[in-house]
């Protein structure tokens, strides 16, 4: 009965290892302030949007942050820079007053994209003109722009398919088939002291 005990420990033991690792594979960064912040008014427009997150991100030229105006303009101007944990994007001088929404996906430490959304207030209207109102709007602007929202929805999804991040659910389906494994074992070496007397 104390081998049976014993193989039954080490089972439970080891998929209790399995559990606690696979707690820090499948955890992906989280956002822990920006700025703007959310729920921000401002009265003088940012020159640019900074994220900082829990963990690093990958610079995979995959990462994007777009801030769109209360008319639904493009203010975001150029390359998306990471530095270890922090993501900055320039802006373009804002124009109208008005709710802002900054969206970014991020590539996580873990391999999987991470987005959301960040709302900030322009209380006094600036001379800025968006880069384009929206993804069909006229002009050559507006046609790039669609389809390079195209071509980065498909480089994200790419991205997520090919990630080297392990899901969750492989890590239990794992230690689930070790505790079988474990437990088939004890209880063979459990029976087998009875069957020799």
């Amino acid at each position: 009965m104390t081998r049976l005990r014993r193989a039954a420990l080490i089972a439970g033991l080891a998929a209790l290892t399995l559990l606690g690792v696979a707690a820090p594979a499948s955890a992906h960064n989280v956002l822990i302030s920006s700025d703007p912040a959310e729920g921000d008014r401002l009265a003088t427009a940012p020159r640019q949007v900074t994220l900082t997150f829990d963990q690093e991100v990958q610079d995979a030229g995959t990462n994007e942050v777009a801030v769109t105006g209360p008319e639904g303009g493009r203010w975001a101007e150029g390359p998306v820079r990471v530095d270890r944990n922090v993501v900055t994007a320039p802006l373009r001088p804002l124009g109208p007053a008005g709710e802002y929404v900054i969206g970014f996906r991020i590539l996580s430490a873990d391999g999987h994209s991470v987005s959301d959304e960040i709302r900030f207030t322009l209380t006094e209207a600036g001379q800025g003109t968006p880069a384009s109102t929206s993804p069909a709007a006229g002009g050559q602007g507006g046609d790039q722009a669609g389809q390079g929202d195209q071509a980065n929805q498909g480089t994200d999804q790419e991205a997520a398919e090919s990630s080297t991040g392990v899901p969750v659910w492989v890590w239990i389906l794992g230690a689930v088939v070790l505790l079988a494994i474990g437990l088939t074992v004890a209880l063979r070496m459990g029976s087998s002291p009875g069957k020799r007397s």
